[in-house]
């Protein structure tokens, strides 16, 4: 599993940025260079994306396979404190985390997700993510992109080329594709309602053992996160408090100069 790694190695006091189900650890490029003058802020590319392996067995995409590797990367990094954000998949990695017995998470920032994800978001992931796609340019990826992910919000050319070309590696005949393994799709497809509810409740038991301070982010226009959902999140386990940006779905990119503030804001306070 390969990570980014940003600010003084010496620096005891870490911060986790873990991405979404398709994206990789560069996704936080901005959050990362924001924060380094206060934190060493590790952001993992996760088994099947980015610059990692891709696994042999593809029902080892699972949340708690992720969790194991994040335990094992945890024992690597010298940490004193330890904070999270994770957007979707990473929000859901870090319950999971942050609800484990004598949990090292101080601070824990979700990004549009909770422990129960709307179906009819899932179906929408689970039609594009695996799909044979090549496109010729770089350019014409990132127009494709930002059709599917129309949710992350308004973007610059720059801020939208930024998030696309880590995303992309060339495929040897000119063109590019997706920087992830289209087996990682393979749980969500064959999700029953059954597996659902089950995940879905082992997700409340983890979140209700968590007692890190929790920030709770959500797209106003969020398939994936209700404002119910949301709203029960505040009034159990850690009561985490929300903040909701307009005009965006899921999720916020953490990009834009709002988004970053409320972040650092939560972060960095005393």
């Amino acid at each position: 599993m390969a990570y980014w790694e940003w600010g003084d190695p010496a620096n005891s006091r870490v911060l986790f940025c873990v991405h979404g189900l398709t994206r990789q650890g560069r996704d936080f490029d901005v959050l990362a260079r924001s924060l380094v003058s206060t934190y060493r802020v590790i952001c993992p590319d996760m088994a099947g994306r980015g610059q990692s392996e891709w696994l042999t067995d593809p029902h080892g995409y699972a949340i708690p396979h992720y969790v194991a590797d994040m335990v094992t990367l945890l024992a690597r990094i010298n940490a004193s404190t330890l904070d999270w954000v994770g957007t979707s998949m990473g929000g859901l990695i870090g319950m999971a985390l942050a609800g484990l017995p004598g949990s090292a998470v101080r601070r824990m920032v979700l990004n549009d997700v909770g422990p129960r994800m709307e179906s009819a978001a899932l179906q929408r992931i689970g039609a594009y993510v695996g799909l044979p796609l090549r496109w010729p340019t770089v350019e014409a990826a990132a127009e494709y992109l930002r059709v599917v992910s129309a949710g992350f919000g308004p973007h610059t050319h720059e801020q939208w080329m930024a998030l696309t070309r880590p995303y992309l590696k060339e495929d040897g005949q000119g063109g590019f594709v997706p920087r992830y393994d289209p087996q990682i799709g393979v749980a969500l497809k064959t999700m029953t309602p059954e597996i659902a509810q089950m995940g879905e409740q082992l997700l409340w038991q983890a979140y209700d053992r968590i007692t890190a301070q929790t920030l709770l982010l959500r797209g106003a226009q969020s398939d994936l996160l209700s404002v119910q959902t949301a709203q029960e999140m505040g009034l159990r386990g850690p009561k985490a408090r929300c903040v909701t940006f307009e005009g965006v779905g899921h999720a916020p990119t953490l990009v834009q100069d709002d988004q970053l503030g409320v972040v650092r804001e939560f972060l960095l306070s005393a």
